[in-house]
């Protein structure tokens, strides 16, 4: 899956995506695993609500604060790295009747931290059909 970013930091709700990939494949039942190959990217799962996403943002930028990392002396983007390794990069799901079974309010986020980028996700579908 192709995803391009357009800020520096954004989450980008990818649950429609998923469920189109599932429903493609046919699975009816089964595990879907998004994974992110990127260092400054991540996968999350949370609720899609605005002021919850502010926040998320503003946590990110609590536990990893503007400052001089070591890292910086080669592409001054280490805060980016630091985020993703709080956040992770991949998620694994299960599928049931043909679509991701999330909780009532859950969503999927691709996490961009280091954009504006064209970014890949590796996604796979295992499982049976409908």
């Amino acid at each position: 899956m192709n995803i391009q970013t357009t800020s520096r930091i954004q989450l980008i709700d990818i649950t429609a995506s998923l469920n189109k990939e599932i429903a493609e494949a046919g699975i009816g039942t089964g595990m879907a695993m998004a994974y992110s190959p990127h260092t400054t990217t991540a996968i999350i799962i949370n609720e899609n609500e605005p002021g919850l996403k502010e926040d998320i943002l503003k946590l990110l930028n609590l536990i990893v604060p503007q400052g001089r990392y070591a890292h910086d002396r080669i592409d001054n983007n280490a805060r980016s790295h630091l985020q993703a390794v709080v956040l992770g990069n991949n998620v694994c799901m299960p599928i049931e009747n043909g679509g991701l079974a999330l909780g009532t309010w859950q969503s999927v986020f691709f996490v961009e931290l280091d954009g504006p980028r064209n970014r890949k996700l590796a996604v796979r579908i295992v499982g049976t059909g409908q």
